[in-house]
């Protein structure tokens, strides 16, 4: 699928499962399926690494799914210690909140050295003016 029908698919909302799975295949997910010691299937997992983070979706049910993003450094995707977003609910609604996500998570805010002050701007804005060196 070209970049341009992955948009166009994104901006539909999913109304099934099967048609949610394959916009997570053509996204470029690999799906695993834990087993119980009885062979049961105990979920369908679905797992992309891309940029700096992981991105798994928990499929239990169709009722019953979880879809979380984590720093690509994890130790373990499907307990992670730190999440950087996460969701749980139906196949579809689930799904389509995790397709929205911007591939490449939110810079986080640059820190301020302490050093400097903040100047007053237009419409009552203000400015962090860093201290030189």
């Amino acid at each position: 699928m070209s970049s341009a029908e992955l948009a166009d698919a994104a901006a539909t909302p999913i109304s099934d499962t099967e048609t949610g799975l394959r916009r997570l295949i053509d996204r470029g997910y690999q799906f695993v399926h834990p087993r119980s010691p009885e062979g049961e299937v105990l979920a369908v997992v679905g797992i992309r690494a891309h940029e700096d983070v992981i991105d798994v979706v928990q499929l239990h049910a169709e009722d019953d799914v979880i879809a979380t993003r984590m720093p690509g450094g994890e130790p373990d995707i499907l307990a992670p210690r730190t999440t950087l977003w996460q969701v749980s609910g139906s196949a579809p609604t689930v799904i389509d909140q995790l397709l929205a996500l911007p591939e490449r998570p939110a810079a986080p805010e640059p820190e301020h050295s302490g050093r400097g002050c903040w100047v007053p701007g237009r419409a009552g804005a203000a400015k962090w003016l860093p201290a030189s060196a």
